[in-house]
């Protein structure tokens, strides 16, 4: 479920503290342990300690829906899938008595001065990655929506010719990095289109309505420190204003027409049908 605005959020209490912990950036790792085995995709497990023993942990930044930890040597990344989170936390508690594991603990960073950083992930999806070079996992990802590069015409370039629904193609990371099922609802509600629009037949208007709704939604998330939904994500307040994702039966915001749902590839897909018409 994090997309963009949570994990924009977990990054930014990696490095300023947040989200109930201290901040992890500029310490110094003492190792790790990998408690759940296939949440760790490379390298092998009896590795993964050893080879982050002395490293620091120089800067946490986001690409896409990835978290990524620039070490000394090394880069550690995340994607947090349908229900990852990570916390940052002292080994002991406020009484001096080690901190016990949570459960759906998966795989934890120890520092050097009694601070953890652990990935929790309940469905076990979660997957993490050491590597020399981020690009081995990350090469394939299209633009960020909020970078500067990312225009317009740079997103009527990515989908012209495409006669897939415009909902598929914009949860496609490939075409535009971090987007997920939420905030393209979202988006989708805000730029009046419907979701099972060819791509292909967006006017020039509808895609800058479009590219504009993307970059709205998505700030406008970060702002909220993102959305939590059934405590897969902790602390964020987007939920609360919603415009279509996850309401259906109640009245759209702008037209008072209660909002639909429908499947599309395979993902549930909320949307109004008065704001939102089908393409004619």
């Amino acid at each position: 479920m994090p997309e963009l605005p949570e994990v924009e959020t977990i990054v930014r209490a990696l490095k300023a503290g947040g989200r109930e912990g201290p901040p992890a950036v500029g310490r110094v790792l003492a190792g790790g342990q990998v408690l759940w085995e296939r949440t760790l995709a490379t390298p092998a497990a009896a590795q993964f300690s050893q080879r982050l023993l002395g490293q620091t942990l120089a800067d946490a930044s986001r690409r896409g829906k990835f978290i990524q930890l620039s070490l000394t040597r090394d880069t550690l990344l995340f994607h947090l899938r349908m229900s990852g989170d990570l916390r940052v936390e002292t080994t002991t508690t406020d009484e001096g008595t080690p901190r016990p594991l949570a459960a759906h603990d998966r795989l934890l960073l120890l520092f050097d001065d009694g601070i953890r950083l652990v990935l929790n992930d309940p469905r076990k999806f979660g997957r993490a990655w050491l590597v020399t070079d981020p690009n081995e996992v990350l090469s394939g990802l299209g633009p960020e929506p909020l970078d500067s590069a990312f225009t317009a015409a740079n997103l009527a370039a990515r989908l012209k010719g495409r006669q897939r629904a415009i909902k598929t193609l914009l949860l496609d990371q490939t075409v535009v990095a971090g987007l997920g099922n939420i905030y393209t609802d979202e988006a989708l509600h805000l730029a009046k289109i419907h979701p099972l629009t060819p791509a292909a037949a967006l006017t020039v208007l509808e895609i800058e309505h479009l590219w504009l709704s993307i970059r709205s939604v998505l700030q406008e998330g970060i702002q909220s420190n993102g959305a939590s939904i059934d405590w897969v994500y902790r602390g964020g307040d987007f939920q609360n204003h919603f415009r279509a994702y996850g309401r259906k039966g109640q009245p759209c915001p702008v037209c008072g027409t209660m909002i639909e749902r429908i499947l599309v590839g395979q993902r549930g897909t909320h949307f109004c049908p008065i704001c939102q018409p089908p393409h004619r």
